[in-house]
């Protein structure tokens, strides 16, 4: 699941050059100091986004064993995630109580029949149930999660046929913790490839950080084939 290259036709940077380690799938900003932004990219998949340039990049076998754990084949055409915790790890994309945000995307081929069924409500239960019929039978089916509360939603229409909704949301723990998330989840115009990217950490690292998350979750970009 390593990221593959993306290469900008052109692009300068506030006067910087804008160099792509083609082989990794990332950006760094040279000559003008520190970065600010790493610039994720998968052009096979026409996606990217941003991340602080102090975040720190999930491996893809740490990443592919976290997924495991929660019954995810982690078989999309790509997948990548960030840490801007000082002890990164890929356990923080599951775990309640995240010290400092994850952000994780993926792209994944739809099959048929899940082609054919896609809705805008399939879109939003995308990572978590969010539609009040998702989290009813969630609950049912014993979810351990509760305290749903909807912050925020909007229909995202990005241009070329690509469709999809961003919300943002928290859920709160059993032991008490709430966790808010900001999900993108989009598709193509045929309805073929689900786009996602998801951060999220607790409520008040959230608030604490939620400048660079707002950043990471708007700089999301699928260009359709």
């Amino acid at each position: 699941m390593a990221s593959k290259a993306f290469r900008f036709t052109k692009g300068l940077v506030g006067g910087c050059v804008l160099l792509l380690a083609a082989t990794l799938g990332v950006a760094v900003l040279t000559s003008c100091g520190a970065p600010e932004f790493t610039y994720v990219a998968d052009s096979s998949q026409n996606t990217y986004f941003k991340v602080p340039h102090s975040w720190h990049q999930i491996s893809a076998p740490d990443l592919a064993a976290a997924l495991r754990a929660i019954g995810e084949s982690g078989s999309g055409a790509w997948s990548s995630a960030y840490d801007a915790a000082s002890a990164p790890a890929a356990t923080h994309f599951l775990i309640r109580d995240a010290p400092k945000p994850f952000v994780f995307a993926e792209v994944g081929q739809l099959t048929q029949s899940a082609s054919n069924s896609l809705s805008y409500n399939g879109l939003e239960d995308s990572f978590l149930p969010v539609t009040p019929t998702a989290r009813t039978n969630a609950a049912q089916s014993g979810f351990p999660l509760t305290g749903f509360r909807l912050i925020s939603e909007e229909t995202v229409t990005p241009g070329q046929g690509v469709h999809g909704v961003q919300e943002v949301y928290q859920y709160t723990f059993p032991d008490g913790v709430a966790e808010t998330f900001n999900q993108v989840a989009l598709t193509n115009a045929d309805q073929t490839i689900v786009y996602l990217l998801i951060v999220h950490c607790t409520s008040s690292c959230y608030s604490q950080n939620q400048t660079n998350i707002d950043a990471v979750a708007s700089s999301f970009t699928v260009r359709s084939p």
